[in-house]
């Protein structure tokens, strides 16, 4: 009986379909890089977007009578609801919060009321040794973050804080472990309003 040729010879120099498995061993990697750049692009124009809104609204709403063409019962309302207007072009299922803040200065956001007095001289706030403050917003008592009441009048300074949820435009969360089906954005700008009056200089209070 004839025995069959010894294939060992001719499977090692057959290189035909070594194109299709090379190609299998990187499609996977390389759909995942070009997902991420993708992926990349597209949140950078997206936050590029909100970024451009929430000036343009704070922008607007620095005057005396502000006329923002979006709905809302006040002017913090209406800047929200301008920014998810246009946010809606490009990310349709965002989610968008506006907090507005208003301060007397820049230098004050988040920052404790100025101490005028410090008597013994510890850098901060004692009651029990009388020190003294400016009471910017007027309420009587000592605040570790000077925010006004509401956004501020002439000449003072609102902070806008914008959080932004969004669904991603491609399900990468899908392939790697760890990356959340949606994008958080925190945008911030702060503007300074219109001087459309004289603002009053704040009181001090002592202990």
């Amino acid at each position: 009986m004839k025995r069959p040729p010894f294939l060992g010879p001719r499977l090692r120099d057959d290189d035909r379909g070594a194109t299709i498995v090379e190609f299998a061993l990187v499609v996977g990697p390389m759909l995942l890089l070009l997902l991420g750049g993708l992926e990349l692009a597209y949140n950078s124009y997206v936050r590029s977007t909100m970024q451009g809104a929430l000036n343009d609204a704070a922008r607007r709403a620095a005057v005396e009578y502000p006329v923002i063409d979006a709905p809302g019962s006040d002017v913090g309302e209406q800047v929200a609801n301008l920014i998810e207007t246009t946010v809606k072009h490009v990310a349709p299922y965002a989610q968008v919060t506006v907090d507005p803040q208003g301060y007397s200065e820049f230098s004050s956001i988040r920052q404790p009321e100025k101490l005028i007095r410090d008597n013994n001289n510890n850098g901060r706030f004692d009651a029990a040794d009388d020190d003294c403050w400016e009471d910017v917003n007027d309420n009587g008592r000592y605040d570790r973050d000077a925010r006004l009441d509401g956004m501020g009048g002439a000449s003072d300074v609102v902070f806008y804080e914008a959080n932004i949820t969004a669904p991603r435009i491609l399900p990468l969360h899908h392939f790697l472990p760890g990356v959340s089906p949606v994008l958080q954005y925190n945008l911030k700008t702060a503007v300074r309003n219109q001087p459309y009056r004289t603002r009053e200089a704040p009181g001090v209070l002592c202990g």
